[in-house]
């Protein structure tokens, strides 16, 4: 993941120094005036700028995959949401306060990593990650994550995604039908998961032993093609997982 570390105070690009090592790769940008202080913080991945930060924000947004801001998570909101277009392009953003106290996913949370990003930050400077979704504050699944480390994809429209993310938060039935991949997914989660699997969900090994009347959403683990029985009847509430072949 391509990182830009963004920082406008002197004890702000302290604090980055921290943040850059701790993610390989990572650049650090700051105004030109603490140039000396940005290249002892982050030698080699040092970068300035001139004027005002909102300024270099497009380019970051069109450059990195993710941006860590030590800025104030009210000025952040101000400076991204004239540039936001969707969550399946927008960077992740992770904002962390001077004190390095704590680690806040701002923007694209799951599908951009925000989330996973401020974890590993809140595990490098001792700080505290404040996770909003629902799915990581309950410890419950995202459905949009599901086997993203075992390398699965997934197909759904957004509506679908957005009503089984719903189904799972608000405890409705739940249907997980796997017929292939790896069993594995729970403990390998996006951010991890060590607790069990959530009451609401209800296992199953083949489709064709679901009634879907009786579920609010039904999560289909398979590499074979919709039976045509129930392409009307899961219409809208299903989401299918490709787990792909095994290497």
């Amino acid at each position: 993941m391509k990182i830009a570390v963004v920082s406008i105070t002197r004890h702000g690009i302290a604090l980055a120094g921290k943040v850059v090592a701790a993610l390989p790769g990572a650049q650090l940008f700051a105004p030109e005036k603490f140039k000396a202080e940005t290249e002892i913080a982050a030698p080699g991945a040092a970068h300035t700028y001139v004027g005002k930060v909102g300024d270099h924000v497009p380019a970051l947004f069109a450059a990195f995959e993710a941006i860590v801001a030590i800025v104030s998570l009210g000025a952040v909101v101000r400076l991204i949401a004239p540039h936001l277009r969707n969550k399946e392009t927008d960077p992740a953003v992770v904002v962390v306060d001077e004190a390095g106290k704590f680690a806040i996913p701002v923007l694209s949370g799951h599908l951009g990593g925000a989330n996973e990003l401020a974890g590993h930050l809140a595990t490098a400077l001792g700080a505290t990650p404040v996770l909003t979704t629902a799915s990581d504050a309950r410890q419950t699944l995202a459905v949009d994550l599901l086997g993203r480390e075992l390398g699965w994809t997934f197909e759904a429209t957004h509506d679908e995604v957005v009503r089984a993310s719903a189904a799972v938060v608000n405890d409705e039935a739940v249907a997980l039908v796997q017929e292939a991949g790896s069993e594995d997914w729970w403990t390998h989660h996006a951010n991890g998961r060590s607790g069990p699997l959530p009451a609401n969900l209800q296992r199953f090994a083949r489709l064709e032993d679901v009634a879907p009347e009786k579920f609010g959403a039904v999560l289909w683990i398979s590499e074979r093609e919709m039976p045509p029985a129930f392409v009307a009847p899961l219409a809208g509430k299903r989401i299918v997982y490709r787990p792909g072949k095994p290497a």
